[in-house]
This record gives structure tokens, C-alpha cells and sequence, in this order.
């Protein structure tokens, strides 16, 4: 067969395995088995391109020889450092491990695109480049820029590296839109009108994107960063698309496509369930605010409950929510909390599972750490059907959750939180909620659910806590 014709062949299967994984990564069943899938096909068009892509002929000789060991040696590294960090990440620091990895897909977009200007501009490149292609590899440069700063940052914030404070400057949104006005104008003079000067320009382009992707994120925190992740999430997909058309390699065209196009479409849901527009939060940035609220502090005291009538109160309930949340992540107590689940059930309680889709720190995070416990998928709520459900619950156990369970959000105006969709839990009728202390959550505010007279505070580490809570339930 001839080599092109396998190579296409090749490139075939691996956009099936890509399709068919992406749809297996919507159900937690599927999902480890999905992202097997898509892996084996992006090692078919990987060893493809290596193997059978025509370019691979071009050069003969010791040159070409030293090239591939090169190249092979930077995937042997990459590959194995790749391997170890997935390996012996935390669940805590996935969210840094998908920024850090997303970031450095947008990088190589971005250098991909110095290259071909490079090749262009010494006059190696497609011969009697258009104005389209030429736009695109600048666009391509831009946004790998973005992604890959802009990861790096938000990488550094999930990490606490860094605080928005230390970063942020007066009137910083007129100072991005000034440097984006920059940015768009260098590529129209680079396209049109920088001749011989176009490489020393496409590097100041380069630079000022580095820069822009730094300023673009850096007011932007607590509650929007699963937001931000999943925007510059697409935003590699959409410069892997566009080097895929610069290069005419199609399966880096319809991989750029589908993750483009995928992480679009979950900014989108999740712009709609925090019920702001997409430029609310990347220009308003509430996630960082810290506006004063308009509402009266009230009845600021805090109820405690013991260990023992908390297991008291579970175990003699019909019906019981739980609402995970970041702390449940950082005890790693899923499976403490699954064998809590399983206890109560055989006791007769009904017990079910309220999802935020923000909850953690990146989109899907507590979907992951309950599939982790082997949770059984139904029983899992999202907002709309858990917001039903928690008005005819007996209790409400919020693990380690804030911000999306905050009354702000309903009924205070001068909240930076206000509107914002968040799980009722208050309207069940009793609410125990688990935490280590009073501190504020990842949006910076206080939480008026800690003082509701429903609400009763279980404090300590969760994973410590919840196996007390199993213990005590086991001894009734």
C-alpha cells in the first residue's frame, strides 16, 4: 500500500478513536476506558507522521539522521516526564496538572508559528503565502501565546503562588483592551505592510502575546477559574486546529477541532449555570472582587454539633444530600464518604448526591473524584434536579463545599456572588455542614449558610470526620 494511502488510513482511525473517546468521557463508566481509546489513536497518527508523513524523505544523510535522534529523544523525555507527573498527581492538583499540561500545548502552537514565519521569511516556506494563511500563523501565534501564559498563571493561583492582589493593576481591563488593540494592529501591519521587517515584528508579536496572556488572566480568580481553564482550554484547541491547516496535516485539524470545540461548549454551560455571560467573567472577573454586600449581618451565631448526633441524625433519616466540594478533595475522603453512603443505605436512608457544576477547581472535578470512589453515576445531581430534591431531604451534609451553597447568591444584592445559581441546601431541613474552619471560600466571602439556624457546623478534616461519622454510625 502506498505510504500516503496508509498514512490517511491511519490519520482515519485516529479521528474515529478521538470521536468515539470524547463521547466515552461523558459518562464515568466510560471515561478511563474513552481516554485509553483516544490515546491509541493519537499514537497511531503520531508514529504515522513519523514513520510515513512525505516530509520524512526530504533529507538524507547524516543530517537527517541526527534530526530524528533528536526528535526522538525529545519524545522519549517528554513522553516520560508526561507519564510520571499524570502518575503521581494528587486529585487536589489536578486542576494545576490540566492548566500546566494545557499551557504547554498552546506554547508549542505558538512556536510552531514563529517557525513557519521563520520559513517564510527566509523564503523556505509555501511559496507566494496568501494574506489568509499569513493571518492565520499570526492568530495561531497569538493565541498559543495566551493559552500558554495564561495556564501558567492560572497554574500559579490554583497552586496559591501567587495572589490577584499582587498581580492586578489600576483599571486593568483598560490596559488589557489597550494591549489587545496593539495586538490586533501588528498583525494587520505585519500581513500588509512589514515587508523585509515581517520577522522582527512577528517576535515583537510574540512577546507583547506572552505579556497580553499574563494580563488576560491575571484579575480573574476564585469562583471564574474553572471558567478561565476550560476558555484557555479551547483556546489550544483552536491554535492546534489552525497549525493544523498551516502544516495541511489533518489530524491535527480535527484533534484541534474537537477539543476547541468541546471546551467551548462547556464554557458555555458553565457561564449558564453561574448565569453570567462569557464576557461577565472575563471582564467583570466576580471571582476576585471583593465588593462590600448590602445585607445586614443578622444572626451571626454559630451552631455546633457533636460527632455522635450527627450519626444520630444521619442514620435515623429517610433521605440524606451530600454536597461535595474542594475539601473533600484535599482530605481525599471520597472513599471514607462512599463507605458513609453505603452504611446509611443499609439502614434504610436514601442517600444522593447534589453536584454544582463549579464545585472544585476545574469543570467536572467532583464528577472525577466520586467516580474515583466507584459512586454509582445516578446517584449524582446536578443543580436544577439537586435543588428538587434538597427541599424533600431530612439532611444535608455540605463536605467542604462554599461558595455554591452560599444564600448571597439568592438574596443579596451587593454580593460579588449575586445571581449566581447555587444549591439550595437551606431549604432541606437540616443542614450539617463539614469544614476545617469559618474561613471564607474561594471567592473571598463570607458564607451567611454557617450562621442559618437550619445549619449546624461539624468542624475538622474531613476524611478524620467522616470516618468518626462511620464509626459512630456502625455503634448504633
Amino acid at each position: 500500500m502506498n505510504a500516503t494511502y496508509l498514512l490517511d488510513l491511519l490519520y482515519l482511525i485516529a479521528a474515529i478513536t478521538f470521536v468515539v473517546g470524547l463521547k466515552m468521557l461523558s459518562h464515568p463508566d466510560t471515561a478511563r476506558r474513552g481516554n485509553q481509546v483516544a490515546a491509541v489513536g493519537m499514537t497511531l497518527a503520531v508514529l504515522g507522521t513519523l514513520l510515513l508523513h512525505p516530509s520524512a524523505d526530504r533529507e538524507m544523510g547524516d543530517a537527517r539522521t541526527m534530526k530524528l535522534l533528536l526528535l526522538y529523544a525529545a519524545l522519549a523525555i517528554g513522553g516520560a516526564i508526561g507519564w510520571i507527573a499524570a502518575y503521581r498527581v494528587k486529585m487536589t492538583s489536578m486542576p494545576q496538572m490540566v492548566s500546566l499540561f494545557n499551557g504547554l500545548g498552546g506554547g508549542c502552537a505558538a512556536l510552531l508559528a514563529v517557525a513557519e514565519l521563520k520559513l517564510q521569511h527566509d523564503g523556505f516556506g509555501h511559496a507566494g503565502i496568501s494574506y489568509g494563511a499569513m493571518i492565520l500563523v499570526l492568530f495561531t501565534m497569538f493565541f498559543g501565546s495566551v493559552s500558554f501564559t495564561g495556564s501558567l498563571l492560572a497554574y500559579a493561583k490554583l497552586e496559591d503562588l501567587v495572589k490577584d492582589s499582587a498581580i492586578t493593576l489600576p483599571r486593568h481591563s483598560v490596559v488589557n483592551m489597550i494591549l489587545l488593540a496593539g495586538i490586533l494592529g501588528l498583525i494587520a501591519y505585519i500581513t500588509f505592510g512589514a515587508g523585509e521587517n515581517g520577522m522582527m515584528w512577528g517576535l515583537i508579536l510574540f512577546g507583547i502575546s506572552l505579556v497580553y496572556g499574563f494580563m488576560f488572566v491575571a484579575p480573574i480568580g476564585g469562583a471564574d477559574m474553572p471558567v478561565v481553564i476550560s476558555v484557555l482550554n479551547s483556546f489550544t484547541g483552536l491554535t492546534a486546529a489552525a497549525a493544523g491547516i498551516i502544516y495541511e496535516n489533518l489530524i491535527m485539524l480535527v484533534g484541534g477541532i474537537l477539543v476547541g470545540a468541546s471546551g467551548s461548549i462547556l464554557t458555555i454551560l458553565m457561564c449558564k449555570a453561574m448565569n453570567r455571560s462569557i464576557m461577565n467573567v472575563l471582564v467583570g472577573s466576580f471571582g476576585g472582587s471583593s465588593a462590600a454586600s448590602t445585607k445586614n449581618a443578622g444572626d451571626q451565631t454559630v451552631r455546633e454539633i457533636s460527632v455522635n448526633d450527627a450519626a444520630v441524625l444521619l442514620n435515623y433519616s429517610g433521605s440524606v444530600m451530600i454536597v461535595p466540594g474542594y475539601g473533600l478533595a484535599v482530605a481525599q475522603a471520597q472513599k471514607i464518604c462512599k463507605e458513609l453512603d453505603e452504611l446509611l443505605e443499609s439502614n434504610g436512608v436514601d442517600v444522593k448526591y447534589a453536584i454544582h457544576p463549579v464545585a472544585g477547581r476545574m469543570p467536572g472535578h467532583m464528577n472525577v473524584l466520586l467516580a474515583e470512589a466507584d459512586v454509582p453515576y445516578p446517584k449524582l445531581f446536578d443543580l436544577e434536579e439537586a435543588n428538587d430534591l434538597l427541599a424533600k431531604s431530612d439532611v444535608v451534609i455540605v463536605v467542604g463545599a462554599n461558595d455554591v451553597v452560599n444564600p448571597a447568591a439568592k438574596d443579596d444584592p451587593g454580593s460579588p456572588i449575586y445571581g449566581m445559581p447555587v444549591l439550595e441546601v437551606w431549604e432541606s431541613k437540616n443542614v450539617i455542614v463539614m469544614k476545617r474552619s469559618m474561613k471564607s471560600g474561594y471567592a473571598g466571602i463570607e458564607n451567611e449558610l454557617f450562621f442559618h439556624p437550619k445549619t449546624k457546623m461539624l468542624f475538622g478534616d474531613a476524611k478524620d470526620t467522616l470516618q468518626k461519622l462511620v464509626s459512630e454510625v456502625k455503634s448504633l
